[in-house]
């Protein structure tokens, strides 16, 4: 049955396992956050016409999404899940679903296992570079017990993403390690900054056990090092203001990339101090 996405954790459901990886994440989000939960997936009348029978791949629609359903009630009882079966294209329903939604969460699509490779044109990459809340991306295998880790550059969108990152970690019981990474040969007079913007929120939320540092390297490479041992990563969408269409290279790095789950925060007020 379809509901309203406003206020909920949305998910795109595909028809891998790692779909359904993706749906317990997104159930512990809607739980840890008191959202509903809303599943969607996009159905390709296109192909079903190419198909004997049209109801044989409508039908299995309704299974993928019943079963799905079935998967987050399992994982979070007590979270409202509805379902919806839309027509086109997945990135553009969910964009339109982002408008309203908390957060939009999906899979990778493989892109942590692709070595070196690029896919620019992936769901998950169009999908953190145009929604109007923050993306969740997903992967195939949970991770370890570690730390929020958040990525910080000093830009107003980056304490944005600050906020949003103590408020995280304080909904989820986490402790959280904020990075800033300075490139070398670059003046860095920003470690006083760093300190006073992590004990600033950390008085507003006095119960998330929070550590910074700054170190020198490239951003995207110690990101994604450290990545290994948290269990997601919070990233800007870029370092500066974060208009729609528009992905930074870490945050990119970060997809392609990271072993963790990385939410890409976008579509808060960057004067934004408490999160969402």
């Amino acid at each position: 049955m379809a509901a309203p996405t406003h206020g909920a954790v949305v998910v795109g459901v595909g028809r891998s396992e790692e779909d359904l990886q993706v749906v317990r994440t997104a159930a512990g989000e809607a739980a840890a956050h008191d959202r509903p939960l809303h599943l969607l997936h996009a159905f390709n009348w296109a192909a079903a016409l190419e198909e004997p029978t049209v109801g044989g791949p409508r039908a299995d629609a309704e299974d993928l999404l019943e079963r799905a359903g079935q998967v987050a009630s399992d994982a979070e009882p007590a979270v409202p899940v509805s379902g919806e079966i839309v027509e086109g294209s997945p990135v553009e329903a969910l964009i339109r679903a982002s408008d309203s939604a908390f957060l939009l969460a999906l899979g990778d699509g493989g892109m942590a296992d692709c070595g070196n490779c690029v896919p620019t044109d992936a769901p998950a990459v169009q999908l953190a570079a145009r929604a109007g809340c923050p993306v969740l991306v997903g992967r195939a295998e949970p991770p370890p017990p570690g730390p929020l880790l958040v990525g910080v550059d000093g830009s107003p969108s980056s304490r944005a993403t600050l906020g949003y990152a103590f408020h995280w970690a304080e909904r989820h019981g986490a402790r959280l390690l904020a990075l800033r990474v300075v490139e070398p040969g670059n003046h860095d007079p920003g470690d006083e900054l760093l300190e006073a913007a992590v004990a600033r929120y950390g008085a507003r939320h006095p119960g998330v056990p929070a550590q910074c540092h700054t170190v020198r390297g490239d951003p995207g490479q110690v990101l994604i090092e450290q990545s290994r041992s948290a269990q997601v990563v919070l990233v800007g969408a870029r370092g500066e203001e974060a208009w729609r269409g528009m992905l930074g290279a870490v945050s990119q790095s970060l997809l392609y990339h990271s072993p963790a789950p990385v939410i890409v925060v976008r579509g808060l007020d960057p004067g934004s101090e408490d999160g969402p």
